[in-house]
């Protein structure tokens, strides 16, 4: 689902609290004064961490975005690919803002990770690396910190298992249509072959034509999985039997039929993964609408 980097998120850090304190004494010469009462200064309060993004509330720290964008630039320039600031941020910021939104739907869903089941994590991705050495390693050869390494699992566990729910719903059978095309790359050209779909002719032998390999044979497709919305639409609002006027793509230009219809055809493969990812896909569109999402130039 986030497909920029693929994180095995660990390491421990030592952090260490420095106290400041100083006091001093000067006597001038003269007169002896009472002195005052020696007041306790208050104990500093926390300053908040700048965050960079913001998700109903769930931050993101500037530190841990700047890593994060950071991790992503170096995993494309490790596949040969050179990706400009601008673009690794936007980048990150849609990374990030889905999983925000997973993981508060899982946490409003009733899954709940505690420090006991995350530390399991932790250890057993330091035993699969070889120890918690290796992981500390790894950690810091990443630009993580501790806090940071294991907000971004908890995140990324809780945002796992929202994911795994959402296309777990996603049902095996749905309404499908068996659509065949004719794709031309010129409009003349397609006009022409509807005239003659009008005027009588075959439409296998014109989609032979246009194409002899797969003679436009699409198969069975359920709503989602064509890649035009037009061509969609209109392959499941025709009868069995007819066919469309041209349609105009940014691929071309088409001519859709409808070979069969089922109102509950079993998914291919392919198909059910497809549908498995736009409902993941329109629910974090969904959620995305209704968040309350801020980001932090900086």
């Amino acid at each position: 689902m986030f497909p920029h980097h693929t994180k095995i998120i660990g390491a421990f850090l030592i952090l260490t609290a420095l106290g400041l304190s100083a006091c001093a004494s000067l006597s001038p010469s003269g007169p002896t004064f009472t002195p005052a009462p020696t007041l306790t200064p208050a104990p500093p309060t926390n300053t908040p961490e700048p965050l960079a993004l913001s998700v109903n509330n769930d931050g993101i720290p500037v530190t841990e975005f700047d890593a994060e964008v950071a991790r992503y630039t170096a995993a494309q320039q490790a596949l040969g690919k050179t990706v400009a600031s601008m673009d690794a941020t936007k980048a990150v910021i849609e990374d990030l803002t889905s999983q925000l939104l997973l993981a508060q739907g899982a946490r409003a869903a009733g899954f709940v990770l505690d420090e006991a089941a995350l530390q399991s994590r932790i250890d057993a991705l330091a035993s699969q690396v070889g120890g918690p050495e290796n992981l500390s390693k790894w950690q810091a050869d990443h630009g993580y910190n501790d806090a940071e390494f294991r907000s971004a699992l908890r995140r990324e566990a809780e945002a796992a298992w929202m994911r795994d729910k959402i296309v777990a719903g996603v049902p095996s059978t749905v309404e499908q249509v068996h659509v065949q095309q004719i794709l031309l790359y010129n409009q003349d050209k397609a006009e022409s072959f509807l005239q003659q779909l009008n005027g009588g002719a075959d439409f296998d032998e014109l989609a032979a034509n246009a194409d002899p390999l797969t003679r436009g044979d699409l198969g069975w497709v359920p709503r989602g999985y064509l890649l035009d919305k037009k061509i969609e639409d209109s392959a499941f609002s025709l009868p069995v039997g007819g066919h469309s006027d041209v349609i105009a793509t940014d691929v071309g230009y088409h001519i859709v039929k409808v070979l069969e219809k089922d109102p509950n055809r079993a998914l291919s493969p392919d198909a059910y993964l497809a549908s498995q990812e736009l409902a993941l896909k329109n629910w974090i569109a969904q959620q995305r609408q209704q968040a309350n999402i801020v980001l932090v130039p900086n």
